[in-house]
């Protein structure tokens, strides 16, 4: 049946009237009766009995109004649905953060995206960015939090923030004593840092930007950014840690250093498969795009 014509006789059940009802449709009376008897053929029974005062449903045409208002107003939820899918407001979207990274930027994006698409189901893990992109490439994830520079092709990037890369050092060093840090200042000291593994182009970009002239003294490797800080605090070495992620540490027996010009720097970016058309991901998307401050380049 043409739902039109449904809707049509639904609204000529309601007045009892084809004036009143080709009124409230916006069109020519006649048109509605032409429909109405288009409808009459396609069930195959009168729904209607005309007299001079307007009409009355038959007892097939009571059934047709019953059921014809539960069909349109489930077909006006399902359109809803869809367009809510086809629109990124429903659905799921398979995110991941990087370890790096967790609060400040990340989890006010977060925050605005579940506010602006309530609907979504969003499901996070946690990992370091070389897990997150296998996670991408194999399709396990819509998105990923991740820190450039990526060498995987197949893979798009939003950029996200620009942070100071500060140094940790124990409290009672002599170089928490220094305003700045030169990086001859740091070229001998022992240096905690997690496996390059785990990051290889950000791991690679710390070490160009701290050690230039011939990478860290590496003395222990830890899995995380707050094992790393407990290592600094025990005294064990120094550690280059991005500012968000230090300060919302607050680990004792630490202080954050920053090192002289030219200022160190690590990026967080969104990355996704290029062939990704999830639309929970075009609406992250979307929100990323319309929060982006001035170029990172």
């Amino acid at each position: 049946m043409d739902l039109r014509r449904l809707r049509y006789f639904l609204v000529l059940a309601e007045e009892l009237n084809f004036t009143r009802a080709a009124h409230r449709l916006h069109i020519a009376q006649p048109a509605l009766s032409q429909q109405i008897r288009a409808l009459e053929r396609d069930i195959g029974a009168s729904l209607l009995e005309r007299n001079s005062r307007g009409c009355r449903l038959t007892a097939v045409g009571e059934v047709v109004a019953r059921e014809a208002g539960e069909l349109l107003a489930h077909a006006a939820a399902s359109e809803e649905r869809i367009r809510a899918a086809v629109g990124g407001r429903q659905g799921q979207l398979r995110l991941a953060l990087t370890r790096s990274a967790r609060g400040g930027h990340v989890d006010a994006l977060i925050a605005a995206f579940r506010a602006l698409h309530p609907d979504v189901d969003l499901v996070i893990r946690t990992g370091w960015t070389a897990h997150n992109i296998t996670e991408l490439l194999a399709g396990r994830l819509d998105a990923a939090f991740v820190r450039p520079p990526l060498d995987d092709a197949g893979l798009e990037l939003r950029h996200i923030a620009r942070e100071e890369l500060l140094v940790a050092v124990p409290a009672d060093h002599p170089l928490a004593r220094e305003r700045r840090l030169t990086r001859g200042r740091i070229v001998a000291e022992p240096v905690i840092l997690w496996p390059r593994e785990n990051a290889p182009g950000m791991h690679d970009l710390i070490s160009r930007q701290l050690w230039p002239d011939g990478g860290p003294r590496i003395v222990r490797e830890e899995p995380d950014d707050e094992q790393l800080l407990l290592s600094v605090a025990a005294g064990t070495g120094i550690a280059p840690v991005p500012e968000g992620r230090a300060r919302a540490l607050r680990i004792p027996g630490v202080r954050l250093k920053h090192v002289t010009a030219p200022m160190p720097t690590v990026d967080l970016a969104l990355a996704h498969r290029s062939a990704n058309a999830a639309p929970a991901l075009g609406g992250l998307l979307s929100l990323v795009d319309s929060l982006a401050g001035p170029s990172a380049d």
